[in-house]
């Protein structure tokens, strides 16, 4: 089962592939999501990880 994974008070030049790569290390992500702002477009600052594994969280 899937584990989702709250990454918060992130730097706002962190890249969805940075964070895939941080997380990769510790086992398979399926997805890594970085939340923008709908307004402006730019990242809020937190981010949503999801492991395939829950040990892996």
């Amino acid at each position: 089962m899937a584990k989702k994974i709250y990454v918060g008070n992130m730097s706002y030049q962190t890249s969805e592939e940075a964070l895939y790569s941080l997380f990769a290390q510790y086992g398979d992500v399926m997805s890594a999501r970085i939340i923008m702002d709908r307004d402006t477009n730019r990242p809020k600052g937190f981010a949503f990880v999801e492991m395939d594994d829950d040990s892996a969280a």
